[in-house]
Order: structure tokens, then C-alpha cells, then sequence
């Protein structure tokens, strides 16, 4: 378990598991039949966060194009506060690797913990869907 700073102060948290892009609540529509959430669902979540960096440092559009290394540590129950960090592994002419860590924190205690991470790998896209190059 990690100790994560008070809730007022994570916004601006930009430390070795990277920028802070999303934070959710995980709810009972997002659960399968054991009762916990779905993987699809974080992974969506993840998808988000890479997402809107992939587009800051691109400037424009882009594209999820692989997943690789996606790894469930430990599951996320109803009521866990989801934060999703996301750091810019590289680049490539057309594509970027984003690597992201997600981490839970139950609702009645102040400690967050590892739950997944994974690398994804964006391309930069044109208006018509074609391969663009990514800005230096």
C-alpha cells in the first residue's frame, strides 16, 4: 500500500506513476457476478486517461492501437475511489507509448493501492482516420 496525500492535494500529484487524469467512483451497475468490478470497466477507465494524454501531447486527434503488459493486481469493489495516473513512456514518428498505473482507495480509509497497470499505445490520427505524424 501506498500513503497518498490528502484528497485537496492529488490534483496536482506528477510523481514517478505520473499525472493524475482520472478519478472515479466504482458503482454497482460495474460489477460481474461475483460482485466485483469488471476488468473491462478499469480498463475503460485507463482507456480514458491515456486517452487525454495521448491527445495533449499529440495536439489532436488520436487512437488506441495495442494494449500490452495489462496487469490485475487486486480487485475493485462498489463505493472504491479509482484514480488513474498516466506517464509518456516515448515516441515514435506516429505513435507514443503511455504507461498507466490505477490505483483504489476505500471510502472509509485514507491509503490507496495498487490495483492495475498496463502500457497502451496510441497513434496520432488525421480528421479521416489516416496516420499522422506526432509533433516534437
Amino acid at each position: 500500500m501506498s500513503h497518498l496525500p490528502a484528497a485537496s492535494d492529488l490534483s496536482s500529484i506528477h510523481l514517478d506513476k505520473g499525472e493524475l487524469l482520472v478519478r472515479t467512483i466504482a458503482m454497482p451497475s460495474d460489477t460481474n457476478p461475483a460482485g466485483d468490478i469488471f476488468g473491462g470497466w478499469l480498463m475503460a477507465q485507463m482507456d480514458l486517461a491515456a486517452g487525454n494524454l495521448a491527445a495533449k501531447v499529440a495536439r489532436g486527434r488520436c487512437g488506441t492501437i495495442a494494449v500490452e503488459a495489462m496487469k490485475f493486481i487486486r480487485p475493485v469493489k462498489v463505493g472504491d475511489e479509482v484514480s488513474i495516473y498516466a506517464k509518456l513512456l516515448g515516441t515514435g514518428n506516429t505513435s507514443m507509448t503511455i504507461q498507466l498505473k490505477a490505483f483504489r482507495r476505500r471510502r472509509d480509509q485514507s491509503m490507496s493501492e495498487a490495483v492495475t497497470e498496463a502500457k497502451f499505445i496510441f497513434v496520432g490520427l488525421n480528421e479521416d482516420g489516416s496516420k499522422r505524424a506526432i509533433p516534437i
